[in-house]
């Protein structure tokens, strides 16, 4: 699709994006720059990307495509850093988690072929060392285009999008930033609050088990680039904060009404069982498959091994849970006889499994769709 695409941010994101774009074959050169020789240095030497530039020039003129990849704080100062250099033609999206101003920014920059955009895809562990194209992969890539933007720019990036294995999803900049301030920063913001109430009472870190590693997950993020992230997006998330503290009054109220809270605990459950929403037009159904994990070196190994060998292709994973005598394994597999193959395989090298859809001893079905 490329000639010459530049990376501009090489950290987790950005590093992710030039490795897509050089194993899909999507650029025949892709080129890393960013502020710290330090991570271009990385980058060249994990061979995320074919050359690297420290600094903006004359160079920008050929490429193609630019992919603005830095943190939210410094991703207006790098589109006005590169704008001056870019040819009229050159192709040109972000993958900031705030699309409000970013747009805007760029139009009166006067750089045209624009298209805002925001993988839903990332990790707790950042920079170029933990970047990997699969990251991406059936991950939704929401576009934000708006009035000015062409028609073939947005055609362009969004088989961009495509091409690295995720799911395009269009919509307005502020209903994207509505939206994800609910979704996404509404959650670092309570998993703050928690950890907060843990770290003033050293009796509540004693007791804090998986169930509460698993909520606070991403207070474990960048705290300057999650900090920026939430502050960009103020205005969406105060609106959604005022959502969360009625419905936090509503509960409180429930604890006195014993049948309405158990009825919001059923709509809870139904909702997180579902989650998330859009996956089902967008994404690829997968069926679980849970097995019951001896705590014992390499396991997992022996499970991966035995499908493998059997020719049993496991589209996703996840370790459920894990306690002194063991925990489980969830394995996300294409298809119920796909389950049935797997539960047969791994019964016979002993080991309890409990899949979802099947008559042969195992329990209620359930079909999900995991985004890496």
């Amino acid at each position: 699709m490329f000639e010459r695409a530049v990376v501009a941010g090489v950290g987790l994101i950005g590093g992710s994006v030039a490795l897509g774009l050089a194993q899909r074959g999507l650029a025949r050169r892709v080129i890393g720059y960013d502020a710290s020789t330090e991570v271009l240095r990385e980058a060249e030497a994990l061979g995320v990307v074919d050359e690297v530039r420290p600094h903006a020039g004359e160079w920008l003129r050929g490429a193609d495509l630019v992919v603005l990849a830095a943190p939210m704080r410094a991703l207006t100062p790098l589109a006005r850093e590169l704008a001056p250099f870019l040819s009229p033609g050159t192709l040109v999206t972000d993958v900031g988690s705030v699309k409000g101003g970013i747009a805007a920014e760029m139009e009166a920059l006067g750089v045209r072929q624009f298209v805002a955009g925001h993988p839903m895809a990332g990790s707790e562990r950042g920079g170029v060392r933990h970047a990997r194209a699969a990251l991406l992969e059936n991950a939704v890539w929401v576009l934000t285009p708006t009035e000015h933007t062409p028609l073939t720019a947005l055609s362009r990036v969004r088989a961009l999008v495509e091409g690295l294995g995720a799911a395009p999803v269009v919509m307005p900049p502020d209903a994207h930033d509505s939206l994800v301030a609910t979704v996404s920063h509404l959650p670092y913001l309570a998993s703050l609050a928690l950890t907060h109430m843990v770290a003033r009472d050293e009796r509540l870190s004693l007791l804090a088990a998986g169930g509460f590693r698993d909520l606070t997950r991403v207070a474990s993020g960048d705290p300057r680039m999650s900090r920026d992230m939430v502050v960009e997006n103020r205005a969406a998330l105060r609106e959604a904060l005022a959502r969360f503290r009625r419905q936090l009054d509503r509960l409180e109220a429930d604890l006195d009404e014993p049948e309405e809270l158990l009825a919001a605990a059923c709509e809870g459950k139904r909702t997180r069982d579902s989650l998330p929403v859009v996956r089902r037009s967008l994404l690829p159904l997968r069926h679980d498959l849970v097995v019951a994990m001896p705590d014992r070196p390499n396991q997992i190994g022996v499970v991966t091994q035995a499908l493998g060998a059997a020719g049993v292709n496991i589209k996703d994973i996840e370790v459920l849970a894990i306690r002194e005598d063991g925990g489980s394994l969830r394995l996300g597999l294409e298809s119920p006889e796909d389950v049935a193959h797997a539960a047969s395989i791994l019964r016979a090298t002993g080991f309890e499994v409990r899949g979802r859809g099947q008559e042969t001893g195992l329990a209620e079905s359930k079909q999900t769709v995991t985004p890496s």
